[in-house]
């Protein structure tokens, strides 16, 4: 394979620095799931080890946080940081196939996540777990994080609890969900070669 023939490199990083969370996080979406985790949150870490794993994305997450105040900070923003590296290494989305579907079950909790790579933000979350606790970490806090990957990468993301009892297992099949369809909707087609997946023309404006 020539320079010319090898396929540029879905790669990217972002800092972000605020009074309440300093993040620095960095996707490699060609990878093979090798992720590397400081949040200070060891719930949370486990989670985002799930979501790099099962989407085959190496991803490194470097946060620190006023956890000491409250998790949200650290785990929203971790979440808007996610959403904009997304949508920094995907760039114009050329051959990818843009939307992603799937079924996950965990134990007795059964997710689905449908997703549309879209430019167009949008985010539905039927989960009726939201208050319930793992340890000290609410599953409230998962809507808050998708809700900032979706705004941030400008994808179009439905996630739904199916059924479920306990708030491990809800938590852990909605991340693992998550990535399957993300790993989908990633994916480049053959097909397309360097065509866009849509009829307007472009997916980054």
């Amino acid at each position: 394979m020539t320079d010319e023939d090898t396929p540029p490199a879905r790669r990217a990083s972002v800092t972000r620095n605020t009074a309440e969370t300093q993040i620095t996080l960095s996707i490699n979406l060609d990878g093979d799931g090798t992720s590397h985790f400081q949040t200070g949150l060891p719930f949370f870490d486990h989670m985002l080890t799930l979501f790099s794993r099962h989407g085959l994305f190496d991803l490194k997450v470097k946060a620190e946080g006023d956890i000491e105040v409250d998790y949200h900070h650290t785990v929203e923003d971790t979440g808007i940081v996610l959403g904009q590296v997304l949508k920094a290494a995907l760039g114009e989305k050329r051959g990818i196939r843009r939307y992603g579907f799937f079924l996950l079950p965990m134990d007795e909790s059964l997710a689905r996540v449908a997703l549309d790579l879209s430019n167009r933000a949008a985010f539905v979350y039927h989960v009726d777990y939201k208050d319930a606790m793992v340890r000290d970490f609410s599953i409230g806090l998962v809507k808050e994080f998708f809700q900032a990957v979706a705004n941030e990468s400008a994808s179009n993301l439905h996630i739904n609890l199916e059924y479920g009892e306990e708030p491990h297992h809800i938590a852990e099949a909605i991340f693992k969900c998550y990535a399957r369809a993300l790993d989908t909707a990633t994916t480049i087609d053959s097909r397309l070669g360097d065509a866009l997946p849509s009829t307007k023309g472009t997916l980054s404006s």
